[in-house]
């Protein structure tokens, strides 16, 4: 049997995460950082650790079967892959920026220099909106860019805003992308073994978004206790020893849990709680 070949970023704020969930989700995974390639035979899997900003193109170009990497990067490398699942982490938002009140509006940008590490989002968005201007590709810091003469606006990930404001930069205009960590596969292609690799991280990923709830309710509070526990295929619902009460479990949002006890509290449910969900299939 062939073994699914899955990019993974070898550096880099994706590096740990891509591990991390991997691992959740039952494969093994390297334990030296200079460790390039691992075979886990027992799984059906090979992984090997490459740059992100390379594996757009290995998966695009059919040598390697699936790929863990940014939305920014799989968008900037023109590569022939699609995005097939978001991860939840790695998020990132890319803006433009210039001199503090130099720039309030897109258009503003016609003839502009623009300095960016991400020339093929920035080139793609622009063309989009009919704005012709210079993108000028610059790898590490932009900021210093229009201080240094290169540029006269940047576009670049902005987090808290607060590097770009030391620099004497605001942003403006629309959000040029939303990124996160994406699984990406090559184009019209879904290689074999892939739905189970697919599936098992999809588990991961709603194990972290979920947790079990269980609780004792009278049989007469049930419909309102349902009501704000429906489950994802409806709670399971038990009798207890003790008569006219039943024991009811279903899986909750994560975020609102705690919120969640105290309106089940409010109505009467008893012996509430929570559990972690280390991994599902649905």
């Amino acid at each position: 049997m062939s073994l699914l070949r899955i990019a993974v970023p070898n550096k880099g704020s994706l590096a740990q995460s891509a591990s991390d969930i991997l691992r959740e989700a039952g494969y093994r995974q390297r334990d030296d950082a200079k460790q390039l390639t691992l075979t886990d035979a027992e799984n059906g899997v090979e992984f090997f650790y490459l740059r992100p900003r390379d594996i757009a193109l290995y998966v695009g170009e059919g040598t390697l079967d699936v790929g863990i990497t940014g939305r920014d990067l799989l968008r900037d490398s023109g590569a022939k892959a699609d995005e097939v699942l978001s991860l939840g982490f790695g998020r990132s938002r890319f803006r433009f920026a210039g001199p503090v009140g130099r720039y309030s509006d897109l258009a503003e940008l016609a003839g502009a220099r623009i300095a960016t590490s991400y020339v093929g989002v920035v080139s793609a968005f622009l063309e989009e909106r009919g704005i012709a201007a210079e993108v000028v590709r610059l790898d590490g810091a932009v900021e210093t860019s229009i201080q240094l003469g290169v540029a006269d606006a940047v576009a670049d990930v902005v987090e808290t805003g607060s590097t770009l404001r030391a620099a004497g930069l605001e942003v403006f205009g629309e959000t040029i992308l939303d990124s996160e960590a994406v699984l990406v596969t090559r184009a019209g292609h879904g290689p074999s073994g892939f739905e189970i690799f697919r599936r098992r991280v999809e588990g991961v990923l709603v194990a972290r978004s979920y947790v079990m709830m269980d609780y004792d309710i009278e049989e007469g509070r049930v419909g309102d206790a349902v009501a704000l526990t429906p489950g994802i295929e409806g709670p399971t619902i038990a009798p207890l020893h003790r008569e006219g009460w039943v024991a009811v479990r279903a899986m909750v949002p994560r975020d609102g849990a705690q919120r969640l006890m105290d309106e089940l509290y409010e109505i009467g449910a008893r012996g509430i709680l929570l559990t972690d969900i280390h991994a599902c299939r649905l």
